[in-house]
């Protein structure tokens, strides 16, 4: 296993819609072990694999270190099935460093996908992994978090983002 570099904006792969996974193989499996060491690593709850600059359909998540209970979570083709309520907390972003922001998100998801033997998943989620399922897909759908600001905060986050 290994850290692999993490890509941070304004990268275009970063805007690039990812490709579904056709088969699961050796080379995934790897990949899907150095997603998770780069997101421990990072460290980060977190990763798309087009954060590390592959345009897969994979993302690994880790809320444990707020919710015991929860376990990692690797996903294959994930795509979100169900949204309820709506919810405002701090969101930040490993492509995105040091910077964070109060978004609104749906406060409960279902979402469906692969594990990493390629068995099929449904997971029914609120609070941080609610919040983690719906950023790590809006990455492999090519949108980050900035995206979804309003038009306001995102022109206060590029003057601030432009000077760093």
């Amino acid at each position: 296993m290994s850290v692999l570099h993490i890509v941070t904006y304004p990268e275009k792969v970063l805007k690039e819609k990812t490709n579904p996974v056709k088969e699961i193989n050796g080379n995934l499996q790897r990949l899907i072990d150095d997603m998770i060491e780069t997101m421990y690593a990072a460290p980060g709850v977190g990763l798309a694999a087009n954060q590390v600059g592959v345009k897969k359909q994979v993302t690994v998540i880790d809320v444990s270190v707020r919710d015991e209970k929860s376990p990692l979570i690797v996903l294959v083709n994930p795509e979100i099935i169900h949204m309820e309520g709506e919810i405002e907390a701090e969101e930040g972003c490993l492509s995105v460093p040091d910077y964070t922001t109060v978004m609104k998100r749906a406060k409960k998801v279902c979402v469906k996908g692969l594990d990493r033997e390629g068995r099929p998943v449904e997971i029914e989620a609120e609070g941080l992994l609610a919040r983690a399922l719906q950023h790590e897909i809006d990455h492999l759908n090519g949108v980050l978090f900035v995206d979804r600001m309003g038009r306001i905060k995102k022109e206060f986050f590029k003057k601030r983002y432009a000077r760093k």
